[in-house]
């Protein structure tokens, strides 16, 4: 199934509500791990670029296994992405995305050894939105304890970025 502009742009519009991740990865064991990262860049296509250290768990997980998933959870919305990830050594990319808030983590700046970058292709995900956002959903919620009703669910969809 091809991707439609449609997906791509309700992906591309919900990706920008989102600044953290948990970039869930399969360690050697098989074990999964989640791993708290900044989305540093979106692009059109769904891809999205992460700043990681060069030793840190996600990529040697990665480079073993590229299959990830991510998580992403704000004020009514929550959207859960299947992707595959690469690691990528890209000065020139690196200071592209580089920021002063990148180095409370990485003193040392972009050319140091040590820091690179994560680059996530999109494949599939989901999301979910309550209407309305957290108030709506808290009321929600008291009236189905009230009422006995389950509560009404917002939006739901899925998405198909394969080609």
């Amino acid at each position: 199934m091809s991707s439609t502009v449609s997906e791509l742009d309700k992906l591309n519009e919900l990706l920008k509500k989102f600044r953290f991740a948990m970039v869930t990865t399969r360690a050697e064991n098989g074990d999964l791990h989640a791993h708290p990262l900044t989305v540093q860049e979106t692009e059109s296509d769904g891809d999205l670029w992460f700043i990681v250290g060069t030793h840190a768990s996600a990529v040697e997980h990665v480079r073993r296994d590229p299959k990830v998933g991510l998580s992403f959870s704000t004020d009514g919305t929550w959207l859960s992405l299947a992707g595959e990830a690469e690691v990528v050594d890209d000065l020139a990319k690196l200071k592209e995305l580089w920021s002063t808030s990148v180095e409370a983590w990485f003193p040392d700046g972009p050319e140091a050894p040590g820091v690179t970058l994560l680059k996530v292709s999109t494949l599939t995900g989901e999301y979910w939105g309550s209407a309305g956002g957290r108030i709506a959903t808290a009321i929600a919620l008291v009236t189905s304890k009230v009422t006995g009703d389950r509560p009404r669910g917002g939006e739901n969809e899925t998405f198909d970025l394969t080609d």
